[in-house]
């Protein structure tokens, strides 16, 4: 690695489904594997397996024991991942700005413009947005 800042925050959280996995769990409110694998973009389950995995070893996500089932796992943030929220808010904001989908997604934008604030607080307290 070579020490700069965007090289290390790119390492670990500059893949795409990284980021969507961030965004589930931040935004989204996903908790459960199951949740997260049945997003609206279709990951597969081993590459959600192994970016689970990769979050995990640098400490954006953990996993504990479901205590309603325990051959399930809850995720969530840690306070690291939680500390991504500006950088979230910002990537909503650019990308609902410039979206150029036949039916964009503009709820969680709308959301993020009308209380950017508020929107970054529920997420760095871990509450849904």
């Amino acid at each position: 690695m070579s020490g700069c800042p965007i090289d290390y925050a790119l390492s670990v959280f500059g893949d795409r489904w990284s980021l969507i996995i961030v965004r589930d769990l931040a935004i989204k409110g996903a908790k459960t594997y199951a949740e997260l694998l049945d997003g609206w973009e279709g990951i597969s389950s081993n590459i959600l397996v192994q970016r689970m995995k990769h979050l995990e070893d640098r400490g954006i996500v953990e996993k504990y024991k479901n205590p309603a089932n325990w051959r399930s796992s809850i995720y969530e943030l840690t306070p690291k991942g939680r500390a991504l929220a500006p950088l979230l808010a910002e990537i909503v904001l650019w990308g609902g700005t410039y979206n150029e989908a036949d039916d964009p997604m503009q709820s969680t934008f709308e959301a993020v413009q009308s209380d950017r604030a508020g929107f970054e607080a529920a997420i760095l307290e871990g509450k849904e947005t």
